[in-house]
């Protein structure tokens, strides 16, 4: 059985919002592109079919996330959304390839210059796709989703696409003959915004797939509560990895010298179990207990 926490259910439902989005913007897009004559329309609504698919993969990893840990994955299946950031990714180059291959090819072919009314469906289109990244995003800080974030660019993307096809075509109809290719200079110029963007959503996926240091404010919380359990006279290392929706914990704390065991033990216990409670999203807080280097060890 699969045990989904709030944050897990946010981000699915947000998913399924980019799903339903997109497979009607894919429509729209290629339909006017079509019967307005604008290749950019076009190329956008081939990046909204390929989000449609990113946004499937989204999904899937998400709920794959959502597993229980078990015997072969003892810190969860979360590690997972890294790889479908991944997968996002190569959508969006994929995408970007295309549009920049197919803007070239019809730059070099002559045809008829874009029908006024794309204009409109253009304007829709980009508020539409601003206020969908502007949901997705914020969901995104909420759950913690690298994925999600990835699914957001996605929306950032066709918007700015979508404003390039906008430039091309109003440049292309109040400039008239010999500037009909100007909306396939706009996909063109589009689509290495896209590639560019998608070095932006790559890079940090990639530092939480490979653990590197990225929660300083983590840390900082994470001590600060720690100093407010009694018994805890300090902590050193701090070592945070990202896995899923989780942040895994292994955590130094300066105690007493002079306790036993057992005192170590139960205390150690309880820091654990306040750090689970204060601050959300911890996985497996695993502590280490160090004496105070400053008392003096008495033997007889």
């Amino acid at each position: 059985m699969i045990f989904m926490s709030t944050n897990q259910e946010k981000a699915i439902r947000t998913t399924y919002f980019s799903i339903a989005g997109n497979t009607a913007l894919a429509l729209i897009k290629g339909l006017a592109g079509v019967f307005g004559n604008s290749y950019a329309l076009i190329a956008d609504a081939i990046e909204s079919t390929t989000d449609i698919f990113s946004s499937l993969f989204v999904l899937f990893g998400l709920k794959y996330a959502s597993r229980p840990a078990d015997k072969n994955h003892p810190y969860g299946h979360g590690r997972i959304e890294s790889l479908i950031t991944f997968v996002v990714v190569a959508f969006l180059v994929t995408s970007a390839t295309v549009i920049a291959y197919e803007s070239v090819q019809n730059i070099q072919t002559p045809h008829e210059i874009p029908e006024p009314w794309t204009l409109l469906v253009l304007g829709g289109i980009i508020l539409w796709k601003e206020v969908s990244y502007q949901v997705v995003v914020r969901k995104s800080k909420e759950t913690n989703s690298s994925a999600l974030k990835a699914d957001a660019w996605h929306h950032r993307s066709d918007a700015i696409t979508s404003i390039m096809a906008f430039i091309g075509i109003a440049l292309a109809l109040f400039f008239g003959e010999g500037y009909e290719a100007a909306d396939d200079w706009a996909a063109l110029f589009a689509s290495a915004f896209i590639l560019y963007n998608s070095y932006l959503i790559f890079r940090p996926a990639l530092g939480e797939f490979m653990d590197e240091h990225l929660y300083d404010d983590l840390i900082k919380e994470i001590r600060e509560a720690s100093h407010q359990v009694d018994g805890i006279r300090g902590t050193e290392k701090c070592l945070i990895r990202k896995n899923g929706f989780m942040y895994h914990v292994d955590l130094h704390a300066i105690v007493d010298g002079a306790i036993s065991v057992k005192e170590g033990h139960d205390l150690a216990h309880r820091l654990k179990d306040a750090l689970v409670e204060k601050i959300s999203n911890l996985g497996q807080v695993l502590i280490h207990i160090e004496p105070d280097h400053e008392e003096e060890v008495i033997t007889d």
